[in-house]
């Protein structure tokens, strides 16, 4: 305790409650007097809160669920909160004063052309003059700013020249991803290129969670162990779960970054508010419309089909979806045959084992979110040991297959919105040895997600030609 005080006195750390709570009057209800109670560690309101004897305060008290899993936290409770020195305007002048030309971060990496135009422009963002409110003051909160990339873009590779700039001139870097896979994949690719600081890796079960490092990759739940410690802030896949429409790790991420720093966005497919702030200019963003081959995107073609119910009760595929499937397994391509629920995976996979595999030994596997071996079908996959794998959406990001080709059956379903649709479709066409790979959308109907689908991918092929990315003739 008597180190907390002293920290305290230093201001280094702040002493308050558990909860939030704000009292208003109702007008509605002859200006009756209301209380809400939110918590101030994850930020979750009434709905996340219990309600119980506290042996502490000796009265009803509440304490959040939300967050339960790191400590009760009680409206009577000890709420510590620290943040590292706040640095960040330092380290821009530092930037600036000696070492010039920011291409001197890029240089190293070799990124193509598309990529080098938006790391350049998230760099000289880092280093900008940080905002000012209508009073002339500082911000309040961190910049933003949304590097909006094509699946198969190479973010990792674009986002190397920001945390470089922010480490060699003293600042801590988080980059979060929403799951562990990508972070255990992100920290050797981390560590090589960054092999002079230190790294860390947080997630469920990790064995560095008391350790600091001037590079910290964490999965985006660890974010709520965080408050004002990083100048550089790098958030990936924001569209996907269980980052997407979860206000707990929204709160979270609002306050891992000092005031003074930078929160980079990644995504293929922003949300719609993201992509509306971006095209109305309301949010600072570059737009990387070209994967690194230089080859278009593969856009989806519309097949009609009756629903995959019918086909699995009748034991029928309609001539038109048998004729792609057939044609994509004789070019030798492997097959991403995605599927909208997990019940509809073990019989379509029964289905395509009568029709496609005939005499040969063609194999065809399933996997889902209840599979217990889906890492070891998923390496199969990736070593073609399998060559067609019907799946659910748990596949549409993550997977790189260099020759497949994608199949989304019942393309009409309200499980696949656009950004779902984008992202399967994103499986294909990854390879510069195939990057014509092959997508279509077999569905009874032709809905409003798979047309948005098809309009974002052919606006991205646009973009890019337009400004010369593509390879001659493409």
């Amino acid at each position: 305790m008597s180190y907390l005080q002293l920290a305290h006195l230093n201001r280094d750390i702040k002493l308050e409650n558990g909860l939030n709570i704000k009292e208003y009057r109702e007008w509605r209800r002859g200006y009756q007097k209301r209380t809400i109670y939110s918590c101030k560690r994850c930020g979750s309101g009434e709905e996340s809160l219990y309600w119980s004897a506290c042996h502490f305060c000796g009265q009803e008290c509440p304490y959040c669920e939300a967050c339960l899993t790191m400590g009760r936290v009680r409206f009577c409770s000890l709420l510590l909160s620290g943040g590292t020195a706040d640095n960040g305007r330092l380290m821009v002048e530092d930037a600036r004063q000696s070492f010039g030309h920011l291409e001197n971060y890029i240089k190293p990496w070799g990124l193509s052309e598309a990529q080098t135009r938006a790391s350049l422009e998230g760099l000289q963002f880092i280093t900008g003059e940080r905002g000012k409110d209508r009073h002339g003051l500082l911000a309040k909160e961190p910049r933003k700013f949304l590097i909006w990339a094509v699946t198969g873009a190479g973010k990792t590779e674009m986002i190397f020249p920001f945390v470089h700039i922010t480490v060699a001139n003293g600042g801590r870097v988080l980059i979060a991803t929403p799951r562990k896979d990508v972070v255990l994949e992100l920290q050797p690719r981390i560590s090589r290129a960054f092999s002079d600081y230190s790294v860390v890796t947080l997630y469920g079960g990790s064995e560095q969670r008391w350790e600091q490092g001037q590079i910290t990759i964490a999965t985006t739940h660890q974010l709520m162990r965080f408050n004002e410690a990083f100048d550089l802030v790098i958030i990936d896949e924001i569209d996907a779960f269980p980052y997407h429409n979860n206000p707990m790790l929204a709160y979270a991420a609002a306050k891992v970054c000092k005031r003074s720093g930078v929160n980079i966005l990644l995504s293929a497919t922003p949300p719609k508010g993201v992509r509306q702030a971006a095209e109305r200019g309301h949010l600072p963003h570059v737009r990387v419309p070209v994967r690194f081959h230089k080859n278009p995107l593969p856009v989806p073609e519309l097949i009609a089909a009756p629903s995959l119910n019918k086909s699995i009760n009748t034991r029928a595929l309609p001539n038109s979806l048998f004729a792609k499937l057939v044609a994509s397994v004789e070019r030798g391509a492997q097959l991403f045959v995605f599927v909208p629920n997990i019940r509809l995976v073990e019989p379509t996979v029964d289905l395509l084992r009568v029709k496609l595999q005939g005499g040969n030994m063609l194999c065809i596997e399933g996997t889902s979110s209840k599979d217990p071996d889906r890492t070891e079908r998923v390496h199969r996959f990736r070593n073609r040991d399998i060559r067609v794998l019907v799946t659910t959406t748990i596949l549409e990001r993550g997977v790189t297959v260099p020759k497949s080709d994608v199949f989304i059956l019942d393309a009409d379903s309200k499980l696949f919105d656009e950004a779902a649709l984008v992202q399967m479709a994103g499986r294909a066409g990854r390879s510069k040895d195939d990057p014509a790979g092959m997508v279509y959308f077999a569905a009874k109907e032709i809905t409003r997600s798979q047309k948005e689908a098809i309009r974002q991918i052919e606006k991205m092929n646009r973009i890019a030609r337009k400004r010369g990315y593509f390879e001659r003739g493409k």
